[in-house]
C-alpha cells in the first residue's frame, strides 16, 4: 500500500517524538496510535535510559490499547512508529489485536547503520514484523525519513 499524506503526517510526529527522546537522553524512537477515524489516541517515546529496556513506545501503545479500546477498535487502529517494531513489540501488537503498522525506518536499515558504525549487535535479533506477526498489515519504510532517522540514530548509537 502506498503511504498517504496522513500516513506521512503521523510518521513525521513519530520522528518528532524520537527527537524528543534523544533530547531527553534516551534512544530515538517514537510512536503514535491512530483510530479508524484518523484521531490520535495515544503517543509515546522510548523511555529505556533508566535501565528498563522494555519501555518501548510500541509496547506502551499495546498496553494502553488493550486497557482502553474494544477489540474491534484495536483491529481498525493504526500504529505509526519511527522505527520498525522489535520482536517484543511486534508480538505485543499482534497479541492485543492491533491493526496496521506503518514505520519510517526498518530494522534492516537500523541494523545496517549500526554495523557500519561498529556497534555491537543488540541482545534480540532484528526480525521483520512480518516474521514475528505475519497476520499484521505492515507498510514501510518511508524513505523520506531515512536521512533524518539515520542522523538521530547516529547521535544515539555511533561511538
Amino acid at each position: 500500500m502506498a503511504l498517504s499524506d496522513d500516513d506521512i503526517t503521523h510518521l513525521a510526529r513519530c520522528v518528532e517524538l524520537a527527537r524528543e527522546a534523544l533530547d531527553d537522553g534516551d534512544q530515538p524512537f517514537g510512536s503514535v496510535l491512530v483510530d479508524a477515524d484518523g484521531q490520535t489516541l495515544f503517543e509515546d517515546r522510548n523511555r529505556v535510559k533508566d535501565g528498563d529496556h522494555t519501555r518501548h513506545p510500541e509496547l506502551a501503545i499495546a498496553l494502553w490499547a488493550v486497557a482502553s479500546m474494544s477489540p474491534d477498535a484495536r483491529a481498525r487502529a493504526t500504529v505509526y512508529t519511527s522505527g520498525e517494531h522489535c520482536p517484543m513489540c511486534a508480538a505485543a501488537h499482534a497479541w492485543v489485536g492491533l491493526g496496521r503498522i506503518v514505520y519510517a525506518t526498518s530494522a534492516e536499515q537500523l541494523s545496517g547503520w549500526l554495523t557500519e558504525w561498529g556497534v555491537p549487535p543488540a541482545p534480540v535479533a532484528p526480525l521483520p514484523i512480518t516474521t514475528v506477526a505475519p497476520g499484521v498489515p505492515v507498510d514501510g519504510p518511508a524513505e523520506r525519513f531515512a536521512d533524518e532517522m539515520k542522523a538521530l540514530y547516529a547521535a544515539a548509537f555511533r561511538p
